[in-house]
């Protein structure tokens, strides 16, 4: 919207009268106030804000998850209006696709037929010749106003005084100055800051003080106070309060954390809220300060033009067309390569027995080692899972005093697993617990000697030469830069001995937070009531209940990085942003137990005395495969784990020559590759050592082979997954309401980040500055808090590796199951209904495969549809 003026030679006072002229719009915002109805829209508004994990669990969340309950195609145009933010890329991106070929004239015309449009594609290409996109009617605030008539940049000046605000409030261990006010609410710590922050007086913005004196002392009282005096009119509060958040987004982000959190354990949290009182009272204060008429007209403007704008609807279903044509093409390769029926050479090659199973996430990175390690050993079956396990539980490290997920966020743990020194006396673990206290305390202590005011000058120009090696050290990768997180503090005579333990051991620590729901008596380690059902679930969830091999491989993932804040995002979501090394070594060892598999048999999983199971973890970064506990197999397994090693060496070295090109490494020999690859996850300064999920596209939960032998290029989530053995249908109900759910948010996040990196994503890696200790990134050195992923994990420079395609889901699975378990869970339903994911059906008796359309109904699809 255009609203300029000539700027004012007296622009501030510390009030102003402003009476509208339009009583309809005063009327209709004063009668929509009351305080139930107000209280119900802020709720909503603040639901609409997706959670934003810290950077030691950097979850991948779809950040669209607030909307979910709206179609795709609604919710656009919502964010358009509210943040002028659609889901489609600019239409340049399309020209580019067209150009390229990428999208196919067919799919054009398939799109553009399905939204009611001339089917007519060179006129098409003739009309997005260039960029011609529509003003959107985006919601504007006070601030946005203002700084059009002045010319100063009100609004990041805002978001700049919130940011700092909320750095210091929410801080956890960073500053080395507390806020004082931490103990009371965001809200009313706020007041107090704001009061003494001389930063708007150097604005030119005076009595903040007695402006600030003035809010109201309740959060929900400033907001009905902002509602009123901006006459913001009853139908267009929810979007108001929505754009409100999205202007401070990256910290209405971490506040709808705080209530995530809260909310699973049956608790509540308002710090969102008071985030959003603070802004409106921002609103207040700067519509307040201006003392002549020019702010209010134009106010009063910006909402009369929005409520009176229309939708561009034709220019918005051509988007959509091109989206959707875009996503025809992958789907039609897609279904091409699972139309076509396993080949009967594989079946063949197939042996009685295994020689080994191996057992991987279903993470998109795993597809390509676990093609690679079938290519090398024709005779290895491998399996997909979700990289949990199975381990419904929260891991508490040596000697912390809190505990973390391991499993998806969306669940809450059933029990609290425990690190332990193996083989040590209590005397030992002890002494290890005091030790590592000790060295984090004295790090801390130097680190903040270091970094003080009063020494952080004399320290460098002192002993600054002796940190020459070290520098030189971690340039050259020779070390890392700074300690790994997980053994930082332990003593090394202990780092190889510590395991995650079943019993029920709490080392003496006070544990001061937990997800489990009954925080009165938390369940501590894996009873030996409940092991015999868990291993059945697992085994169960797997397939995998007969015809074991001598080894069976749990193999989690973790990445190899170092200098980089999202780190634990590469690691696995499944285990809420952690290595997936814990899951996998406390089920292998629960799967080894005696009594477990006396149990098991009883039940009808009999597991041969010669079969053991071995956790393991897949370096994505190196494409290194690491075997735990396997001391005592040397006596019993000797020349299995020799074969196995050499196995998953030749797989390693195959999956990295495959994703050498991505990673810009010219074609190489081996060798080279190897050590590049290698300098690669050591270099600090090196912005994407791995592309990470980058691509992924399609979850797909059938049994292997259906995609044996079949290159899905890194972009398929695989679960395996039997019908047949599904009694009850309680796994596929299982994979529908939590992987499924968790490859969406992985897909959505990364579309999101790349359609709109400056809302959605986290701008510059290069610029990122770490922000509370670990609750995530600023871009330079302020600005609001950053949220998704980073240019550099989506974009090599030249190109987006990313491409932004919803999710294809294939379950090869009964429709009418498939049908059930859609209308018995909400969630499920919204995100195939609204058409935030393709929902197809693979049938395994007519070979054919079928999409659930919008009317509910299936529709057979072929490469061609």
């Amino acid at each position: 919207m255009d609203c300029t003026t000539n700027t004012l030679s007296k622009p501030y006072a510390r009030s102003m009268d402003f009476n509208t002229n339009d009583t309809d719009i005063t009327s209709r915002a004063v009668a929509g106030y009351d305080s139930a109805a107000l209280t119900a829209t802020v709720e909503s508004a603040c639901q609409r804000i997706a959670p934003l994990w810290p950077l030691n669990a950097f979850v991948a969340v779809n950040p669209y998850f607030g909307l979910r309950h709206q179609d795709f195609e609604q919710a656009s145009e919502t964010l358009a209006r509210v943040a002028g933010s659609p889901l489609v890329m600019p239409r340049r991106y399309y020209r580019e696709q067209i150009s390229t070929g990428r999208i196919a004239r067919a799919d054009l015309q398939q799109a553009l037929q399905q939204y009611g449009l001339v089917p007519d594609a060179t006129a098409v290409e003739k009309a997005i010749a260039s960029d011609t996109s529509l003003p959107t009617g985006q919601i504007v605030l006070v601030s946005n106003i203002l700084e059009d008539l002045d010319g100063t940049p009100w609004t990041g000046f805002v978001i700049e005084r919130i940011s700092q605000f909320a750095a210091a409030y929410f801080d956890q261990g960073q500053a080395s100055w507390p806020l004082p006010w931490r103990k009371e609410s965001l809200y009313e710590a706020w007041r107090h800051y704001a009061e003494i922050d001389l930063s708007p007086g150097m604005m030119g913005l005076q009595g903040i003080r007695s402006a600030v004196a003035a809010l109201p002392k309740r959060p929900m009282d400033t907001i009905a106070s902002a509602l009123q005096r901006l006459a913001i009119p009853a139908d267009m509060v929810e979007d108001y309060l929505h754009a409100a958040l999205l202007n401070i987004g990256g910290w209405a982000a971490w506040t709808r954390y705080l209530r995530w959190e809260k909310e699973l354990v049956g608790g509540h949290e308002d710090s969102i809220v008071d985030l959003l009182a603070i802004r409106l009272a921002w609103e207040l204060i700067l519509f307040n300060a201006r003392q002549a008429p020019e702010l209010g007209n134009a106010w009063r403007n910006a909402v009369q033009t929005l409520q009176s704008s229309s939708a561009h609807s034709a220019h918005a279903q051509m988007d959509f067309a091109l989206q959707t044509a875009f996503e025809l093409g992958y789907q039609k390769e897609i279904i091409a390569k699972l139309a076509s029926p396993p080949g009967e050479s594989v079946a063949k090659l197939s042996p009685a027995r295994p020689s080994v199973q191996a057992a991987f996430c279903i993470d998109v990175r795993s597809e390509v080692f676990r093609r690679a390690l079938e290519t090398v050993a024709p005779s290895v079956q491998t399996v997909g899972f979700a990289g949990f396990f199975g381990a419904f539980m929260e891991f508490v490290p040596l000697g912390a005093s809190a505990a973390r997920m391991h499993m998806p966020v969306l669940l809450t743990p059933g029990y609290r697993v425990h690190e332990h020194v193996h083989g040590a006396s209590d005397q030992e673990v002890k002494k290890a617990i005091n030790l590592r206290h000790q060295r984090l305390h004295n790090a801390n202590i130097w680190k903040t000697f270091k970094s003080s005011a009063s020494s952080c000058f004399s320290f460098v120009e002192s002993i600054g030469l002796l940190y020459g090696p070290k520098l030189l050290s971690d340039s050259f990768g020779w070390s890392r830069t700074v300690p790994h997180p997980e053994t930082k503090g332990i003593p090394p005579k202990f780092r190889r001995r510590l395991v995650p333990t079943l019993a029920a051991v709490s080392h003496g620590q006070k544990i001061t937070q937990t997800r489990q729901k009954t925080t009165q008596t938390p369940a501590v380690g894996i009873s030996m009531a409940d092991r015999g059902a868990t291993g059945e679930m697992i085994l169960k969830a797997m397939s995998m209940t007969s015809n074991f091999a001598r080894l069976v491989l749990l193999v989690g993932h973790g990445s190899s990085t170092v200098n980089n804040p999202y780190a634990t995002g590469l690691d696995c979501g499944a285990c809420a942003g952690q290595t997936g090394e814990v899951s996998v070594r406390v089920i292998a060892a629960l799967l080894n137990e005696p009594k477990v598999r006396e149990e098991l048999a009883q039940k009808g999983i009999h597991i041969p005395a010669d079969t053991r199971f071995v956790g393991a973890l897949h370096d994505t970064t190196l494409d290194e495969v690491t075997l735990f506990d396997i001391e005592g197999l040397a006596s019993t397994h000797a020349q299995d784990l020799k074969q196995l090693r050499q196995w998953l060496t030749q797989a390693g070295q195959l999956t990295r020559m495959e994703r050498a090109n991505l990673l810009g490494i010219p074609d190489s020999a081996p060798e080279v590759v190897d050590a590049l690859i290698q300098e690669r996850s050591r270099d600090w300064s090196q912005v994407f050592p791995e592309w990470g999920l980058a691509g992924n596209a399609a979850f797909i939960a059938a049994p292997r082979s259906r995609t044996t032998g079949i290159d899905l290029s890194g972009r398929a989530f695989l679960h395996d997954y039997e019908w047949r053995k599904d009694e009850g249908f309680g796994v596929l109900e299982l994979i529908m309401t939590a992987p499924m759910v968790v490859a969406n948010w992985i897909n959505m996040q990364y579309y999101a980040s790349v359609v709109d990196n400056q809302r959605f994503g986290s701008g510059n890696k290069v610029l990122h500055n770490i922000v509370g200790g670990s609750i995530g990134v600023l871009e330079g050195n302020g600005g609001d808090l950053r949220v998704g992923l980073p240019l550099q994990s989506l974009h090599n420079g030249e190109r987006w590796v990313h491409e932004p395609l919803r999710l294809n889901v294939f379950l090869e699975a009964p429709q009418s199951e498939i049908d059930r378990i859609i209308a018995k869970h909400e969630l499920v339903r919204e995100l195939v209904e609204n058409r935030w994911l393709f929902l197809f059906q693979i049938d395994d008796e007519d070979g054919g495969i079928y999409l659930r359309n919008t009317n509910k109904q299936w529709q057979r699809v072929s490469s061609d549809y």
